[in-house]
């Protein structure tokens, strides 16, 4: 069987396996992706697969260089990284992406042991801060002077709202200056 075939047919498994699985994507049919962990988690994050023309002859591309994993710390991709990398020696030549996605899920709580629960707190305060700025900036207002607030509100009636009619033109004023065609 041809690599292409094989991929073709680990590709169908893969749809009848996590058929309703919220957790499980394929981005493009080369391209799968598994969530693991809760959403809104700080040890939550995103295993990736690619496989090349020669899969599953030649190992696949595991990345967890997704936007998703930008909380992650390094050791702990290095260390998920490591483990998938020593299972796939075993499983070339066959089907190994569903094995891959079940090793992590198995794995899991060893291979996040190094990632705190929740967000560091000095990096919370540093980001609140920011936005209290953020904030500040926005509220600037522009300042007028006596003069101009004096002219702004002779042109408003007691409601705040120009008069009625403060924009039509007066017909017979514009008629008698621009004269009659008839000359």
């Amino acid at each position: 069987m041809t690599c292409k075939e094989q991929q073709e047919e680990e590709l169908e498994v893969l749809h009848s396996i996590y058929e309703g699985d919220e957790n499980f994507k394929i981005v493009n049919p080369t391209t799968f992706q598994y969530k693991y962990g809760e959403d809104g988690s700080y040890r939550a994050f995103n295993v990736e697969i690619v496989w090349s023309e020669e899969y599953p002859e030649k190992e696949p591309k595991v990345n967890l260089d997704t936007f998703y994993n930008k909380h992650i710390y390094d050791t702990v991709k290095t260390k998920i990284i490591e483990g998938l990398q020593e299972q796939i020696p075993d499983l070339l030549d066959c089907a190994m992406t569903y094995t891959l996605f079940e090793w992590v899920k198995e794995n899991y709580d060893d291979l996040v042991a190094e990632q705190p629960e929740t967000q560091p707190t000095n990096q919370v305060s540093e980001n609140k801060i920011s936005v209290v700025e953020v904030a500040k900036k926005k509220e600037k207002k522009e300042q007028l002077t006596k003069n101009q607030k004096r002219k702004m509100f002779d042109r408003l009636d007691a409601s705040g709202e120009r008069p009625r009619g403060w924009d039509w033109v007066d017909v017979i004023r514009h008629l008698s200056q621009t004269g009659s065609q008839n000359n």
